[in-house]
């Protein structure tokens, strides 16, 4: 259930300006009792007992029906008034919009202007290939034939069945992505499961590509786009994935398919390139590319500035990792201020987990070992993958063992074999064992025993690449400790 102190934090400056002028449309007065919860939420977005505002709003009288009306009467109009700012801020919306008014005056019998509405609306709904909109729109419109002689229905009858056509080509590839996507996101691309679906995914593309209503939708194109560059993503074929994110960049962008309602779509190929290009080895290009996708961010309004200040960001930090570690830290520290990114669910595994690694590599292990304590207490931390939690609590055994705490290290070695028991019986993470193993034994060797066994561990596990691994190269690490 949406609750009165959830949305009223939620809304910006002109949002909260349109419900204060809302609700004073009528009999304005200072003492208006709904105005004044909803400034006091408002200012008090923390911390909010309904005990404090009864005794605000109603002194002494312990009068709870009816604050409790109040509030819902307040949550009602903020709804009001949310829906009135945002009527025509979006195709969507403004199709939703319509669709509304038409069975508004279907209800009154006025026939002639509910057709008129859905006209409208499926006009705007063909021009913007919302498919689901538009089977809605056909629905009403084969109704109205219930109702008049004047309607024929065949036309509509037609029409729905080939927008069912659209519709479901865009449903089964949407549902494969979004599964896609979150098994992803989850597993941050640590994981190792997701072959078998990437290879199914793979040939569903491969016959969608060969259906022709496709090949002539623009929105199903885009489609085809997103479910591609994920696949490339998956199989970590970066190189493939910048030539076909270039070449899709350029031939939309010269037959001028982007415009407001798929901004979305075009930041989030740019920020694709900026990845790929970091990981292709192309750091002055992916920063480039980083510029681009801000000046891009402020378009039509910066419409979506807020939503990809995150990925800006993390393009200058990926890429000044490379080339200049405290200037990265900088662009964090930067970055850890910004409201926008505070309200993001993974803000804290984005700043205090690169913080870690950055103070790490410059060898400040104590800042390294305080972000990363700060990452495992956050609460996003406990619902990320397995596999990448293990790789971060190694990390947090490595800093330890440079920071030289023998019994905090001992402690943390009981608690990750304790944590990832069922994890590290797996093959899949043999290399993570290997490498713990040398971890808990590097003070009783040498460096001649020691250097033996870091060679027979890059042997036995040549194969893997350290840098799509590891969140600290263990290769790497291993071999400054043998020099």
């Amino acid at each position: 259930m949406i609750k009165l102190y959830e949305i009223v934090p939620e809304l910006n400056k002109e949002e909260s300006r349109n419900v204060s002028i809302f609700l004073n449309r009528t009999n304005a007065h200072k003492e208006r009792k709904d105005v004044a919860l909803f400034d006091y939420v408002r200012k008090n977005k923390e911390n909010i007992k309904d005990s404090i505002l009864l005794e605000k709003l109603y002194g002494n009288k312990s009068d709870k029906n009816t604050f409790y009306r109040l509030k819902n009467r307040l949550l009602n109009d903020i709804n009001k008034s949310l829906l009135f700012l945002h009527f025509n801020k979006s195709d969507y919306n403004t199709v939703l919009n319509l669709i509304s008014l038409s069975k508004l005056f279907f209800s009154k019998n006025n026939y002639i202007i509910s057709y008129k509405y859905l006209v409208q609306a499926e006009q705007k709904a063909i021009k913007n290939e919302f498919f689901d909109l538009l089977d809605l729109i056909y629905s009403d419109l084969i109704k109205l034939s219930h109702e008049s002689v004047d309607y024929n229905p065949i036309e509509y009858i037609e029409k729905r069945k080939q927008n069912h056509i659209k519709l479901h080509a865009l449903q089964e590839i949407d549902d494969l992505l979004a599964a896609l996507m979150y098994r992803i996101k989850v597993s941050q691309n640590y994981g190792s499961d997701n072959v078998q679906f990437t290879t199914l995914f793979q040939k569903t593309i491969d016959e969608f590509l060969q259906n022709p209503e496709i090949q002539k939708s623009a929105k199903l194109q885009f489609k085809i786009y997103h479910s591609i560059s994920r696949i490339l993503l998956q199989r970590r074929d970066y190189f493939s994935l910048e030539e076909y994110l270039k070449l899709t960049f350029k031939d939309f962008t010269k037959r001028e398919m982007f415009n407001k309602s798929n901004h979305d779509t075009k930041l989030q190929m740019l920020t694709y390139l900026v990845n790929a290009l970091f990981k292709n080895n192309k750091t002055k290009e992916s920063l480039k590319q980083s510029e681009l996708l801000y000046k891009a961010m402020q378009e039509h309004n910066s419409v979506l500035y807020n939503k990809y200040l995150f990925y800006y960001y993390n393009g200058l930090v990926i890429n000044y990792q490379v080339t200049d570690k405290n200037k990265a830290i900088e662009v964090l520290l930067e970055a850890k201020t910004k409201p926008e990114i505070q309200q993001l669910s993974f803000y804290t595994v984005f700043v205090y987990l690169n913080l870690a690694v950055l103070y790490f590599d410059t060898q400040s292990f104590k800042n390294a070992k305080t972000n990363l304590a700060k990452l495992k207490m956050s609460d996003s931390y406990s619902k990320m993958d397995d596999a990448f939690r293990l790789k971060v609590s190694i990390v947090d055994l490595i800093t330890i063992y440079e920071l030289g705490d023998i019994d905090l290290f001992d402690y943390q070695l009981n608690i990750l074999n304790k944590d990832f028991k069922t994890l590290l019986a797996d093959k899949a993470f043999k290399r993570e064992v290997d490498f713990i193993t040398i971890l808990t034994k590097m003070d009783e060797m040498d460096k001649s025993k020691l250097s033996t066994l870091v060679k027979k561990f890059n042997s036995n596990h040549q194969a893997v690449t350290s840098s799509e691994n590891d969140i600290i190269n263990y290769q790497e690490w291993l071999q400054n400790k043998v020099k």
